[in-house]
C-alpha cells in the first residue's frame, strides 16, 4: 500500500493530466485527427496525388468527374528549359510540371509517331485525332528539325543537347513513363483539378491560420491581462476599457475590417484573425493574476527584491497556463471557422491557393445537382477539424481540473 502511494505521489502534474487525457476516448479521437492533419501539412506535395504548387494542375476536359473516375493521361514534355527548384521548395510548395497533361481516350503507335484520340469528357467519345512525334513527348525539343533515318531519330534538346535514339527506345519510354492511367478518388472540381489534392492542400491553410493567430492572440492577451491583473489601478482600467471596446465589435466584422486595411492575402488573414482573438485570453489571465498576486510566493518575491517583470513572467504566468491552453484549443477551432468564412466571401486567401472555404464557394451551385459532394466534402473537412480541437480542448480542461479525483494505477 505504501508503495502505491509513493508511486502516485511521484507522478508530476503533467503526467497525471496526460493519464487523464488518454482515458478520454473522444479527446484521443480529436488528437488523432489533428496528428493526421499535421502529417498531411508537413509532407504536403510529397504525399498528394497532385504534387504541383497549390494542387493547381487544371485539366479542363475532365471537369466535375465523380469520385473513382479513371482516365488515361499523356505527359508531353514542354518545349522549354527545365526550371531549377530547390529540394526545400519542392518539398514544401510542390514542383511545377515540366510537361503538358493530355487526357486520351485511345492511342496507337505508327512508326515514330504516337496517334492519340483526345478525351472529350463525354460517355460517347468523338475526340480529335492527333499525331505527335515520340521525341517531342519525351524531350523538350529545340526548334531544329527531327531527322528520321534507319529507325533512329536525330534531334537537339533544350536541356541535354544532341540525341540519337531508336524508335523502339522512344516507344518503350512513352509506354512506361508518359502514358499513365490515373484514378481520382474524390473526383475532380469545376476546373479539372484533383479534389482530394485540393482538400489536402487546404489543410495547410487551416492549421497555419490556427497556429499563427493563436500565437498572436496569446502574445497580446497574456501581456495585457498580466499587466492589468498585477498592477491594477489605472492600468487595469485602461486595459479593461480596451477589452470591452474590442469585445463589443462582432468578430467577423472586425476581421473583415482589418483584412480590408491590410489587404487580401494569406498572411493578412493570419494577422487579422490573431488580432481579434486575444480578448478572451486577456480576460482569463487578468482574473487569474488578480487571485495570484495575493499569494505568499508573490509576496516573498517582492520581499526578496525581485523585479515586477520577473515575478510576472517567471513565477505567475506559469501558474495560469492551464486555463490559457484550454482557451487556445477553442480559439484554434474558431480561427479555422473564421478563415473558412473569409475565404467563402472571397476576402481570405486568394486563388489558386486551396482553402476549404473557397472550394465551397466555387461549388455552392452544385448543391442542388447530383454533384453536391463538391461543396459538401470541404464542409465535412471543416467540421472534423473544428470538432477535433473542441474535443481536445474539452479533454485538456477535464484533465487539468484539480477537482477531478481518480485512482491512478501503480507502476
Amino acid at each position: 500500500m505504501s508503495k502505491k502511494k509513493k508511486n502516485i505521489g511521484s507522478k508530476s502534474l503533467s503526467a497525471i493530466a496526460w493519464h487523464r487525457l488518454k482515458k478520454n476516448k473522444l479527446s484521443m479521437f480529436g488528437l488523432f485527427i489533428i496528428l493526421c492533419s499535421l502529417i498531411i501539412t508537413v509532407f504536403g506535395p510529397a504525399i498528394r496525388p497532385d504534387g504541383t504548387p497549390k494542387a493547381n494542375d487544371q485539366i479542363l476536359e475532365i471537369t466535375t468527374k465523380k469520385p473513382g473516375f479513371s482516365v488515361d493521361l499523356l505527359y508531353k514534355k514542354k518545349d522549354k528549359k527545365a526550371l531549377e527548384t530547390s529540394f526545400w521548395k519542392g518539398f514544401t510548395e510542390g514542383i511545377e510540371n515540366d510537361f503538358t497533361t493530355i487526357p486520351i481516350y485511345d492511342y496507337s503507335f505508327e512508326g515514330h509517331n504516337l496517334v492519340i484520340e483526345k478525351y472529350t469528357g463525354g460517355e460517347v467519345n468523338d475526340g480529335q485525332i492527333e499525331k505527335i512525334n515520340l521525341a517531342r513527348i519525351v524531350y523538350a525539343i529545340d526548334h531544329n528539325e527531327i531527322v528520321v533515318k534507319d529507325g533512329y531519330l536525330d534531334f537537339y534538346t533544350l536541356n541535354e543537347g544532341k540525341k540519337h535514339l531508336s524508335i523502339d527506345e522512344l516507344t518503350n519510354e512513352v509506354k512506361e513513363n508518359h502514358i499513365v492511367s490515373k484514378k481520382y478518388y474524390l473526383g475532380t472540381d469545376k476546373y479539372g483539378r484533383d479534389l482530394l489534392s485540393r482538400l489536402m492542400a487546404g489543410t495547410w491553410i487551416s492549421l497555419s491560420v490556427g497556429f499563427i493567430s493563436v500565437f498572436i492572440s496569446l502574445f497580446i492577451g497574456i501581456t495585457l491581462g498580466a499587466m492589468a491583473g498585477y498592477f491594477r489601478g489605472w492600468v487595469d482600467d485602461v486595459v479593461m476599457w480596451f477589452i470591452n471596446v474590442v469585445w463589443s465589435i462582432p468578430t467577423l466584422l472586425l476581421v473583415i475590417a482589418i483584412t480590408m486595411a491590410l489587404g487580401k492575402g494569406t498572411t493578412q488573414v493570419f494577422i487579422a484573425v490573431g488580432l481579434t482573438m486575444w480578448v478572451e485570453v486577456a480576460r482569463v489571465v487578468r482574473g487569474q493574476m488578480l487571485s495570484l498576486r495575493e499569494k505568499e510566493f508573490v509576496e516573498a518575491g517582492r520581499a526578496l527584491g525581485f523585479t515586477n517583470a520577473r515575478i510576472i513572467f517567471k513565477h505567475m504566468i506559469p501558474n495560469v497556463l492551464g486555463p490559457v491552453i484550454v482557451i487556445s484549443a477553442i480559439n484554434f477551432a474558431a480561427a479555422i471557422l473564421i478563415e473558412a468564412g473569409l475565404s467563402f466571401l472571397g476576402i481570405g486567401a486568394q486563388p489558386p491557393q486551396a482553402t476549404w472555404g473557397k472550394i465551397i464557394a466555387e461549388h455552392k451551385g452544385y448543391l442542388i445537382t447530383g454533384k453536391a459532394y463538391l461543396a459538401v466534402l470541404p464542409g465535412v473537412a471543416i467540421i472534423f477539424m473544428v470538432l477535433a480541437f473542441v474535443l481536445v480542448g474539452n479533454g485538456i480542461r477535464d484533465a487539468l481540473d484539480s477537482k477531478t479525483v481518480e485512482e491512478l494505477p501503480s507502476v
